[in-house]
């Protein structure tokens, strides 16, 4: 539920991020508003977690700071400015497939056929559902944004690896307080110069509504529901979810009177389903230790 959840928000964030950007606020200094504001959620919530985190552990934090903070963030940003949201989704499905690559050889988690099958079951849906979109185009001109959002992939498949251990010990409060602090000491000399400039009297109220949408839910409750279902599932059944996002946009379309059903979309749906189902029901996936709430 975590990562449906999660799924919906990001689905959604790509519409509310280009509201806003390039023409409120600059893709950097969005990234300052993220990260202070989730910064601020976050230690407030940590007031009722208190936990002391081991000398050896504050150097992991660190590096989850800059893949899952920074670089995440400043790439993604900066690459969706360049970019179009259908691209940076298309883009974004190599995720669970940089997942599955380093964990075999940094975790050494072994890969198996129906795992790998059902992400290329999971590729094919959601590609499937993409490529229908008449707005979808790689060309010179997204090339740099489009890049910029695959390296964020591979940044953010590195974080979802160095987080799983640290959930066996800490709350997903405490460990997402300090990576966003860290996070921003880290996106500051890059984001600050943009951010300054932001003119905060010029937004109407629905920029207002999107940039609390970004920081509440794509910052706040994505990162925290994210991290946390990384307590007790893989790395790579986590990534596998990111295919449910263009699925789910889908189904809200639809819902709203925005779009039709049609078979394209039953074929999509029901390959995304099973690749998922087949990456999260592994029978042969070891029961992870469920850590301190």
């Amino acid at each position: 539920m975590a990562l449906l959840i999660t799924q919906l928000i990001y689905g959604a964030n790509y519409s509310f991020t280009k509201v806003v950007m390039p023409e409120f606020i600059q893709p950097f200094g969005f990234i300052m508003v993220r990260v202070i504001g989730g910064l601020v959620l976050f230690f407030i919530t940590s007031f009722f977690v208190k936990e002391k985190i081991d000398r050896k552990d504050w150097w992991r934090l660190v590096g989850l700071a800059f893949f899952g903070v920074a670089l995440n963030q400043l790439l993604f940003y900066k690459g969706l400015n360049l970019s179009s949201p259908i691209n940076a989704s298309i883009m974004m499905i190599s995720n669970p497939i940089i997942v599955l690559v380093l964990m075999a050889f940094i975790a050494k988690e072994r890969i198996s056929g129906r795992k790998v099958f059902g992400i290329l079951l999971g590729v094919a849906g959601a590609l499937t559902l993409l490529l229908v979109n008449k707005n979808f185009s790689f060309g010179t001109s997204s090339l740099g944004g489009d890049t910029l959002i695959l390296i964020n992939s591979a940044s953010w498949a590195i974080y979802t690896i160095l987080v799983k251990p640290m959930m066996q010990k800490y709350s997903t409060v405490t460990i997402l307080k300090w990576a966003f602090l860290f996070g921003l000491v880290f996106i500051s000399p890059v984001s600050y110069p943009e951010f300054k400039q932001i003119n905060w009297q010029s937004f109407p109220i629905n920029v207002w509504l999107c940039v609390s949408f970004v920081v509440i839910c794509t910052t706040f409750v994505a990162y925290l529901l994210n991290t946390y279902a990384l307590r007790e599932l893989s790395p790579s059944v986590v990534s596998i979810y990111i295919y449910l996002q263009p699925f789910l946009a889908s189904l809200i379309a639809i819902g709203l009177g925005q779009d039709q059903l049609d078979p394209i979309k039953v074929t999509s749906g029901l390959l995304i389903i099973a690749g998922v189902a087949l990456v999260t029901l592994q029978s042969d996936s070891k029961k992870v230790p469920v850590g301190k709430d």
